[in-house]
């Protein structure tokens, strides 16, 4: 974790609700919201995990505590943003990240509307309830930041993941909608695309051959981290980024700025045909 005297105190004073922050991505920004100065609102379905989040945090001098969240149930996601209003007074800042990374997917004819449902109530309904949630209590509050975290699979078509890049190209979308609409309110909205990260929780699971074949076309020679993730949502839920909406960020080492026969030529040695 990020240490207290290398910060700047990005967000002192600021409330930040991270969701899905029991895992992986959710965990590296949560961690650097606390160090950041951020009152943190680690959420997820998994108390005990939560609460080891919580004291990781607090163990080096930062701000947070755990409150039960399910995408899946809308009544959570009620409670959730009613409970941390009443007992911070505030929410400055809603990071959606939760998402179900245990759903079935597959090519169109493949996927059963169930298939293609699940995926949709995890990963697009969800975080819009969350937001249609939140807005009320940030525009009470004045305004906020509200990070969404999308994925670099909603930049083109898949060849099996389609109702999770069809998910995603809604969380894009989405975020465009809500900057647009309550602006005039000074809430921002924005969202960062995630490359390949590679996580405590999902290292053993990564095959190799994914990996090399990521790595081929990566520009930074290096697979990214939740922390990578984290910087990037910092930033937006800074008042640096007070006149940013609106917008989208790759956070993936250059690997959607180029064309897709980079990695093909590298192993040419040619630059060109």
């Amino acid at each position: 974790m990020t240490k207290l005297g290398d910060i700047l105190n990005r967000l002192e004073n600021k409330v930040a609700i991270v969701t899905g922050s029991t895992s992986g991505i959710g965990i590296g920004i949560a961690k650097l919201y606390a160090a950041e100065g951020a009152t943190v609102v680690i959420c997820g379905r998994r108390e005990e995990r939560g609460q080891e989040i919580v004291d990781e945090i607090k163990e080096v001098g930062g701000e947070a505590f755990f409150h039960f969240m399910d995408l899946d149930d809308i009544s959570s996601i009620e409670t959730l943003f009613k409970d941390v209003n009443e007992k911070c007074g505030k929410i400055d800042i809603l990071v959606n990240n939760a998402a179900n990374v245990s759903l079935q997917d597959g090519s169109v004819t493949e996927l059963t509307l169930e298939m293609w449902d699940a995926m949709f109530t995890s990963d697009l309904r969800g975080t819009f309830f969350a937001i249609k949630t939140v807005i009320p209590y940030m525009q009470e509050n004045g305004g906020g930041s509200i990070v969404n975290i999308g994925s670099m699979a909603s930049t083109g078509g898949d060849l099996g993941a389609t109702a999770y890049a069809c998910a995603k190209a809604g969380i894009d979308m989405l975020t465009s909608c809500v900057a647009l609409q309550y602006g005039k309110d000074d809430i921002r909205c924005n969202c960062v695309r995630p490359g390949l990260i590679i996580t405590p929780q999902n290292e053993a699971l990564v095959a190799q051959e994914l990996k090399d074949i990521f790595l081929s076309n990566i520009e930074l020679n290096r697979y990214g981290c939740p922390e990578d993730i984290g910087h990037a949502c910092v930033f937006f839920g800074s008042d640096e980024s007070a006149y940013v909406t609106g917008q989208i960020i790759n956070v993936d080492g250059g690997m959607n700025s180029h064309v897709p026969t980079v990695a093909q030529f590298r192993e040419l040695s040619s630059r060109t045909w």
